[in-house]
């Protein structure tokens, strides 16, 4: 049995994963282009060429990828639903074909008692709705809340879990400020209406979804913990923008009813020509848990002489290294944990990690066994510190198409073959199964993911 801290009756061990990065098939049965086919497809943006085109076909072995998750004994499955499935254009009728693939995943799922945790935008927004301007424009949030109630009234009667975006402040900072993922935009100044339609879409999301289901409402953020790079004035300055940035931006709207102090300098023009009248009273429903994904601190000094951001990222030395030479620090976590305990006290729901995990090839990963074994001592600690943590969603069940790295980097419990869609169970896997054997179960048997 795997030397870690017992969790409590009910706590859920999960996997992940997206639908854009596993599942292929993006041409068939009337789905519509996406903004990362678009981005796949330009040339240079994918290390290697490659697109997610065929990805791990798990749009036509799907049931045999649920078993591996039932093989694996987890209870929980985090999984995105790709809106140009549902609604090619982003907007008008359903595409039967689509809803009805996701409706025979989440029977397959309930088949294998397993709880369907459904993630409504992993960042494959309709190229058509791009076309108008993306999140740039205020009607994408209106077309979201139309599909999230699509979704809702198909599925809403078996998901345990809707979680709304994911990473909100990686698919602004990455696809629209840095241009590194899709839609590929470099906007350097002007950048609230985004955030802000963005958080607007997660709010009248969270309206749709309780019309439709009695499930609980979350989204998915990535959490970063912030060390300044020295005791300098400058480096602290910049340390606590990026703090606000990351950490706040997303999460103060919804906790608080309010933006960070400082987030005015996301955008030149007018705030009140960008946040209307109510929009806060929108965004700011209640939620039933907040997501937290975690993958590594974040170093942070002042920027060099005629940067264009206030803050500059910096390499942590000193830790083990992912494959991604990302800092292997898993006392961040606590860290992070206790943190958001700290900063919104009562206001904080009960915490999921909905994403957490590391990048390795090997086979026989042990560096990944050691990586999600530190993370779970780090969410026991964090817990016996006063924070409500209900489950643990590891990044990821397979190997899949991991963004702008294309299929170089694996994160995958299963190591898959991209040129036979063989998958090989790693030895993490089996690691993984133990801890979720060994999870306690709740009074009556049936875990619940909300506690």
């Amino acid at each position: 049995m795997p030397d870690l801290p017992q969790f409590p009756p009910g706590f859920r061990f999960g996997v992940s994963t997206a639908a854009y990065q596993i599942e292929g098939a993006v041409a068939e049965d009337g789905r519509g282009a996406s903004i990362w086919d678009t981005f796949a497809h330009a040339p240079g943006r994918i290390r290697g060429g490659d697109t997610g085109d065929v990805a791990c076909e798990h749009y036509h072995r799907w049931e045999s990828d649920l078993d591996l998750i039932a093989r694996l004994g987890a209870g929980a499955y985090r999984f995105s639903v790709a809106w140009p499935r549902i609604q090619p254009t982003g907007s008008g009728p359903v595409n039967a074909a689509g809803l009805d693939f996701y409706d025979r995943l989440v029977d397959g799922l309930a088949a294998r008692g397993i709880d369907p945790l459904v993630t409504l935008f992993h960042w494959d927004l309709p190229q058509a709705l791009q076309d108008e301007g993306g999140w740039n424009n205020r009607d994408t949030a209106m077309r979201f809340a139309e599909y999230a109630e699509l979704v809702g009234e198909r599925l809403g009667d078996r998901v345990k879990l809707w979680i709304t975006l994911n990473e909100p402040y990686i698919h602004f900072a990455l696809g629209h400020v840095q241009g590194v993922h899709a839609p590929g935009l470099n906007m350097l100044t002007d950048q609230l209406p985004v955030v802000h339609h963005l958080l607007l879409a997660h709010g009248l999301a969270v309206s749709a979804l309780r019309r439709t289901s009695s499930a609980p409402v979350t989204l998915a953020n990535n959490y970063s913990p912030v060390w300044p790079a020295s005791a300098s004035d400058e480096d602290q300055m910049a340390a606590a923008v990026y703090d606000m940035v990351q950490n706040h931006l997303f999460t103060d709207p919804i906790l608080f009813g309010a933006y960070p102090p400082g987030y005015e300098f996301l955008t030149t023009a007018d705030v009140d020509s960008i946040i209307m009248e109510g929009d806060l009273e929108v965004i700011s429903q209640p939620i039933q848990a907040l997501g937290v994904n975690y993958y590594n601190p974040s170093l942070i000094a002042a920027p060099p002489p005629g940067d264009l951001l206030p803050f500059a990222r910096l390499p942590i030395e000193g830790y083990p290294q992912t494959a991604f030479d990302w800092p292997v620090v898993p006392d961040g976590l606590r860290q992070l944990l206790t943190g958001l305990k700290e900063r919104y006290g009562d206001k904080l729901p009960p915490i999921w990690i909905t994403e957490s995990g590391c990048s390795w090839p090997d086979i026989d990963d042990q560096f990944r066994i050691d990586y999600i074994a530190g993370d779970l001592r780090a969410v026991r600690d964090a817990m016996d510190a006063g924070v409500e943590v209900h489950g643990y969603c590891t990044w990821s069940l397979l190997d899949n198409f991991e963004w702008a790295e294309g299929y170089h980097q694996r994160f995958g419990l299963v190591h898959v073959d991209f040129d036979t869609q063989e998958r090989t169970p790693r030895r993490s896997f089996e690691w993984y199964g133990q801890v979720c054997a060994a999870a306690a179960p709740s009074p009556d048997g049936h875990p619940d993911p909300t506690g």
